[in-house]
């Protein structure tokens, strides 16, 4: 599986070079800014690209922005955003692009290695992972609807929107697997959304509801 990694901390760079090629992946490129990471992903598109967000020459959105501009031009080219920062905007235009193979997650909330590589694993083979500090981000940015939710039912759609499927989601409320499945219905049914038994679709369902899918 092909990495394209855009980081301009040349230390983080390369720790998460080694990281990813001792564990199975070919890194192609390591690019510091986003010229240089368009340019390796025009020369052969990977299978997902990692990247930063606040990069040279203003430290602010670069990393989001050249996501967002090489989706445009690859769509369907999986992103993982691994950033200390939370840029809520540019993330909901990522999401927007098509949330199939999109990822964020924040730097200092990885704790372990091996859930990192499964994050790299499921955003490459297509599918949605989302920091919950991200996505309690974009939840204000359009909060109105989400008064009518209980705290619990708060909880179990932020839940949702990582990508848990109702076993997932019991085991870390404690809860009854019923009780999830009960907890979600009213998600559904409080915000007018779709039912499915697809977790990804589920996803899909949330990220529409807060605003950030086309």
């Amino acid at each position: 599986m092909r990495v394209v990694i855009l980081e301009d901390n040349p230390i983080l760079a390369e720790g998460l070079g080694l990281l990813l090629g001792n564990s199975g992946f070919t890194v192609a490129a390591v690019a510091g800014d986003a010229a240089e990471f368009a340019a390796a992903v025009s020369a052969e598109p990977p299978d997902i690209a990692v990247v930063d967000v606040r990069l040279p020459p203003t430290f602010t959105d670069e990393g989001l922005r050249a996501a967002i501009e090489a989706r445009t031009r690859h769509p369907g080219l999986p992103v993982l955003v691994f950033s200390q920062y939370v840029e809520d905007v540019y993330a909901a235009e990522l999401l927007a692009a098509g949330s199939e193979g999109v990822g964020y997650l924040l730097k200092d909330r990885v704790s372990r290695v091996d859930e990192f590589l499964e994050a790299v694993r499921r955003v490459a083979a297509g599918g949605t992972v989302l920091d919950p500090e991200v996505v309690s981000q974009l939840m204000v940015r359009k909060s109105d609807p989400l008064i009518r939710l209980t705290p619990r039912e708060r909880e179990v759609l932020a839940l949702m929107a990582e990508g848990l499927g109702n076993a997932e989601i019991a085991r870390r409320l404690v809860v009854s697997e019923g009780a999830v499945h009960k907890h979600v219905g009213n998600v559904f049914l409080k915000l007018d959304l779709p039912t499915s038994d697809s977790t990804h679709r589920r996803v899909l369902a949330v990220l529409a509801h807060l605003g950030v899918t086309s």
